[in-house]
């Protein structure tokens, strides 16, 4: 079997949303993906500001997408348009923004594919295929809305990943409309389902085909899963009383972020 190709991309990646992903997820098609990481100190240079999310968050939150392979720190000192010493590769990656000559000229003097991917190249949000899974696991099904994606919802994942292979059920826009109100959700369902089911921890987000709090009823009795988890948030609505009805283990978590890192609310990001 040949080789894969070694890809890298460079930036910041603040605030990483459904555009990241999709640039992550084009460029990790080329070959085995590294994504060359600005600090704090970095971005801000570049930028001119700070980060609106620490080296730590943004790291962990990469580490955690599927189409990434390795994140390596670049640091304020470096030059943003050569590669690191330590790092070799075939292809570098680009997108739009980030597209510039000095980067295409030590691309083609170091015998670099530049590929830089347009606007164009990055529409939609294709539904992620299910992650590959060890026989015999168990099944585990989450539900929420989902709606402004952060390293505390790339935690719970984590967390409810270890119990099996976990599937997410997105409440369907209409359903997150029905339960919290208009001007909700931010985000339109593909998109939610999109990110989600763009972290490694998801074997599989789809989208809820029910109403209310049990919302993901259709979806559950298709999938059969062994239990239902949710954080302490999300510990109402009659899921308790529906997992005895269905006879499925109810498991609530701690809301808590992943070591070191902040907690993080989506209504605090989304600001409402």
């Amino acid at each position: 079997m040949p080789t894969p190709k070694q890809v890298v991309v460079s930036g910041g990646f603040d605030d990483i949303q459904s555009r990241d992903l999709r640039f992550l997820e084009e460029a990790s098609k080329l070959g085995m993906l590294t994504v060359l990481l600005w600090t704090d100190a970095a971005l801000g240079k570049i930028t001119g500001k700070a980060p609106k999310f620490t080296l730590a968050e943004r790291t962990y939150f990469l580490n955690a997408v599927r189409y990434v392979s390795k994140v390596v720190e670049v640091s304020a000192a470096a030059d943003f348009n050569s590669l690191p010493k330590n790092i070799s590769a075939g292809i570098w990656a680009d997108y739009g923004p980030m597209q510039n000559s000095a980067r295409e000229k030590f691309c083609r003097e170091n015998n670099l594919a530049y590929r830089v991917f347009s606007a164009d190249d990055l529409k939609g949000f294709p539904e992620p295929p299910p992650m590959p899974s060890v026989p015999g696991k168990r099944k585990i099904v989450a539900t929420g809305c989902y709606d402004w994606f952060h390293s505390g919802h790339v935690r719970f994942t984590e967390e409810a990943s270890a119990y099996g292979d976990l599937y997410v059920c997105l409440g369907s826009d209409a359903n997150v409309r029905l339960l919290k109100g208009e001007g909700h959700p931010l985000l339109c369902e593909e998109e939610r389902r999109y990110v989600v089911g763009s972290i490694k921890f998801v074997k599989q987000a789809l989208i809820t085909t029910g109403s209310g709090w049990v919302d993901a009823d259709p979806e559950i009795r298709r999938l059969k899963p062994d239990i239902y988890v949710v954080n302490e948030d999300g510990d109402k609505g009659g899921k308790r009383e529906y997992c005895e009805k269905m006879g499925l283990e109810y498991l609530v978590l701690k809301r808590a972020p992943a070591p070191g890192l902040p907690n993080r609310s989506s209504t605090d990001l989304r600001g409402f």
